[in-house]
């Protein structure tokens, strides 16, 4: 052991050590295909230097700074590139990728100059070229856009592609569809849902500077997971650095609506900073389990309900420092090259983010008859937020040679949420002039993420033939502790006495509720594949085939209590929050004091299991010299238990399936600079754990109880894609393209209003059709002088979207379609100031927030249209080694509003419809140092 801590700190020493006027050149060599070249032969002009690509295509050179180089890039069988005018920087790491492109029968070697060209630029054309040469419908987002974006997370990263969008800054929607519709892999194997009552995956768990790219595929190829109908997220994080380095970054900030105004917290515990519970929430050490717990008698309970903690009041925040923003990373990792060619390189990063949010919720439900809206409730929240993400990650690669590489990679988060929810409002289902009332939500929700992966490629030259392997453990764990409510009644009297909404009933989550809820996923993947090469009429061909196994187990137990009173005492009811609840207050169950009672159904816990066999064949067909496709079969083989293993219980659910998914991707070149695409594909989405759960949870903010629907069946989904490219010159782009898509049964999110008994819910529609045109442009303004240091780059697509029913007459878009969605982004850069400016804007048409009920007559909840735009600032300092950001994330500040459309004109009239939920955010304003050590 003490060998690999020598080692170790040899590689660290190596790393940092080095001298201070010499830079590296790294990058990563890929064909007209997106294969990475293996033995690309790198040389440097008039000098002896040089090195060839491993089994990545990837490449480092070491180079001394001040001076500008000449590189070229060459391989049997591929037009060699040369590009000048290469300078690296002392002490940091330039980055330059290369395509290169076969020249097919003709094998003699076609040089191509790249004059007056830089490292960066060579850089992000070849992120367009990829783009241009993937096999399928995707689009890229390189390490340096996301850098360049005033985002903070992968989530907010994903809102600027092509056709997407983001909900509550984190659930991605792609083509308009609603959030369950996509998919996430990590390092390229498959993740699942982070949420536990939602199937739909959290991009905000990934910080933004531990990734190095994200591909998103908007078409299925069957090499790939078929879980989707909107994007595929591939989620790629950093590797191997080319040369040792050690960032840190701090930054601060505030929101308008936080800073401005009061803010309150409640005592939690001395971790809560991190977003974890101390055990201040915990549940008592002497609380038995459920079924000792219900056997006891009232005063037995009674006794055990003093020895919960009795916090049950928020207080404001005196200091103007408790209501900021931080953020701290840590970066940092080393490559050590041994005498016998092998190389161990490790990547190590540790982010930490905090954001004090104050959201103003405004809530009204209504029922509906004759579509005439009648008022239940009408609330005025205010929710002040402390929103913890920090994670860690560490990536250990050892090449051995060019041609094998293993790798370890692993990822852990936590992503947490500790708020205090103030209410008042009136409830007018106890009284035609509405009981005025007052009510707060205490609690904390704690999600950890862990993943840890292991893989393998291996290049087998003789044979022409690659294999990768990989593994993959991953757990997610969400710690519900001590979330509480509590709710005052007011007398309509002079006097304004407050009084406990508490009556005789033990099941009540409205006031006087405790709840502790606790949830494990724990998910093993493995599988592989391998890809054999050949020619064929002069031409490269391959055929892939691969197996991926995945298991997904859950657990989930919660424990409900409710705090009653089985006789009235007015006296008891009226004792402020931080006095009703304490020990004294609890009697014997024959009093006028208070009792306890657990929610004990088994409803309240369940277990969950899937297993998942898939196999696929994939051929890569070149045709001609201007013709290519992809296309195979992928049969997945999907097992589920949901509830219990008893097939008496009337939780369990057992379902077998078998899906032959096919998929083919035709590509034809016209000319070397555009592209023509068409795509077809049958793929599925199948309901998530918590979909087909019949586990009921009280919603505080939506007050509402949302449950699960075991009915709910899989939707299978028909795509087809057909796409024009056109790629002007380096680093440009313009396409435009159109898509349909047929939804056979798709899972919707319903809401049921009925005051304090309403209810959201899943239900599976008959069917749905949608179509829509999609329009990206990426184009340098520097054929005007005035605007030669200004990029524009945008897209805008348009959804059509019907939901068909066999039983009702039906004319609306599925729950979660947008009509369009619209991305935008102005860049302003003086490379020689070191200044960098990005305005980004986003928008998406009105959509269906939930469901309604045709046959009782109510109607869908829209979501209002909402704009937001977005700046960042960058300069660079201290010799460009530093580098100061000024962040601004939703200028406009517009209210996100949710209303029942009325008129029927699908947007929010204020005259004629009613507003069911209005949030407003605040805008955010975020300021950061980065520091480059080594």
């Amino acid at each position: 052991m003490s060998k690999i801590y020598v080692l170790i700190i040899a590689c660290l020493l190596t790393a940092f050590c080095t001298n201070a006027q010499t830079g590296k050149l790294a990058g990563k060599i890929l064909n007209e295909k997106n294969e990475p070249l293996v033995g690309v032969s790198v040389k440097i002009t008039g000098s002896q230097g040089g090195t060839t690509t491993d089994v990545e295509g990837r490449f480092t050179l070491t180079l001394s700074a001040g001076k500008k180089y000449e590189l070229t890039f060459s391989a049997v069988g591929y037009g060699s590139k040369t590009i000048d005018e290469v300078e690296v920087t002392p002490g940091q790491v330039t980055d330059l990728n290369v395509s290169l492109t076969a020249t097919g029968k003709n094998l003699n070697t076609v040089t191509v100059t790249a004059n007056r060209s830089s490292a960066r630029k060579e850089t992000t054309a070849s992120l367009i070229q990829y783009q241009k040469n993937t096999n399928t419908v995707a689009a890229v987002i390189s390490a340096e856009s996301i850098r360049r974006s005033p985002d903070r997370n992968t989530g907010e990263v994903l809102k600027r592609v092509p056709g997407t969008s983001i909900i509550d800054g984190k659930y991605l929607v792609v083509r308009g569809l609603s959030d369950r519709y996509n998919f996430a892999m990590l390092n390229g194997i498959p993740l699942s849902s982070t949420e536990p009552d939602r199937k739909t995956f959290s991009f905000d768990i990934f910080p933004a500077s531990l990734i190095d790219n994200i591909i998103i595929n908007k078409a299925f190829v069957p090499e790939l997971p078929a879980e989707w109908a909107g994007g595929l997220v591939q989620v790629n994080t950093k590797d191997v650095p080319a040369a040792g380095f050690l960032n840190i970054t701090v930054g601060t900030g505030f929101n308008t609506q936080t800073l401005s105004k009061d803010f309150y917290n409640y005592q939690g515990g001395k971790y809560d900073w991190l977003g974890i519970d101390d055990g201040i929430r915990a549940l008592p050490a002497e609380m038995p389990t459920k079924s000792k717990f219900n056997s006891l008698g009232d005063g037995d309970k009674a006794q055990l309900g003093k020895s919960f903690s009795n916090i049950w009041t928020s207080d404001k925040a005196s200091s103007v420092f408790a209501r900021l923003n931080s953020k701290f990373e840590l970066s940092g990792g080393f490559t050590k090259v041994f005498k016998n060619g092998y190389k161990l390189g490790a990547t190590l990063g540790l982010t930490y983010n905090q954001n004090v949010k104050r959201t103003h919720i405004q809530n009204g439900v209504y029922t509906v008859a004759n579509n005439i809206p009648s008022l239940n409730i009408d609330y005025d929240n205010e929710k002040y937020s402390h929103d913890v993400l920090w994670g860690g990650l560490a990536n250990v690669t050892l090449q051995l040679g060019n041609n094998h590489k293993i790798s370890v990679k692993n990822l852990f988060n936590v992503n947490s949420t500790n708020y205090v929810t103030e209410r008042t409002g009136l409830d007018y289902a106890q009284g035609n002039d509405g009981q005025p009332l007052i009510a707060r939500e205490l609690a904390l929700k704690s999600n950890i993420f862990y993943n840890t992966q292991i893989s393998g490629d291996h290049n087998l030259p003789t044979i022409k033939t690659k294999l990768h392997w990989y593994g993959s453990f991953n757990i997610l764990d969400q710690y519900i502790p001590d979330q509480r409510r509590i709710q005052y009644n007011l007398e309509s009297t002079p006097t304004g006495n407050r009084y406990m909404l508490l009556g005789v009933a033990q099941t009540s989550q409205l006031s006087g509720s405790r709840y502790f809820g606790y949830l494990s996923d724990y998910i093993y993947t493995a599988g592989g594949d391998v890809t054999k090469s050949f020619n064929l009429f002069g031409l490269s061909q391959s055929v892939k085939a691969g197996y991926l196994f995945q298991v997904k187990d859950r657990l989930f137990d919660s424990r409900p209590f409710t705090i009653y009173l089985p006789n009235d005492n007015a006296a008891l009811r009226a004792l402020p929050a931080d006095k009703i609840y304490a020990p004294e207050n609890f009697g014997n169950g024959f009093d006028n004091k208070f009792a306890i009672s657990e929610l004990s159904s088994n409803r309240y816990r369940y277990i969950a299991n899937s297993i998942l066999n898939a196999g696929f064949i994939q051929f890569d067909n070149q045709f001609t010299d201007k013709l290519r496709a992809t296309w195979g079969v992928r049969v997945e083989d999907y097992d589920q238990l949901i509830g219990s293993v008893k097939q008496s219980d009337p939780r369990h659910l057992h379902t077998e399936v078998r899906d032959f998914l096919p998929g083919v991707n035709i590509t034809y070149k016209l000319g070397s600079s555009a592209n023509l695409r068409l795509s077809g594909s049958q793929t599925v989405v199948r309901p998530e754990f918590r979909e087909l759960s019949d586990f009921q949870f009280y919603d505080f903010d939506m007050n509402a109880t949302l449950t699960g629907n075991k009915y709910l069946e899989r939707t299978k989904i028909t795509n087809a894609d057909f796409r024009y490219e056109l790629y002007p010159k380096a680093g440009e782009v313009f396409s435009i393209g159109v898509f349909y898509k047929y939804f056979q049964k798709p899972i919707e999110f319903s809401f049921n209003p009925a005051g304090l008994g309403s209810q959201f819910n899943y239900v599976n529609a008959d069917k749905a059709t949608g179509y829509g045109a999609e329009l990206e442009y990426r184009k340098k303004l520097d054929f005007v002088q005035a605007l030669h240091n200004f990029t524009f780059q945008g897209n805008f697509s348009y959804i059509y979207n019907r939901v068909k029913s066999e039983s009702l007459t039906l004319d609306r878009p599925m729950q979660g379609q947008s009509p369009y969605v619209i991305n935008a982004a102005l860049q302003y850069d003086v490379e020689k100031l070191g200044l960098y400016t990005t305005l980004l804007y986003n928008q998406i048409g009105d959509r269906i927030a939930f469901v309604g009920n045709k046959v009782l007559g109510i109607p869908e909840i829209w979501e209002n249209t909402r704009p937001l735009l977005d700046l960042q600032v960058a300069k660079k300092v201290i010799k460009s080694k530093g580098e100061v950001k000024l962040n601004v994330s939703d200028i406009f500040n517009k209210a996100a509003n949710y209303y029942y459309d009325f008129n029927e004109n699908k947007k929010y009239d204020k005259s004629s419809d009613k507003l069911v939920i209005k949030r407003k955010y605040g805008t955010t304003f975020n300021i950061s140092f980065s520091y480059n050590i080594k």
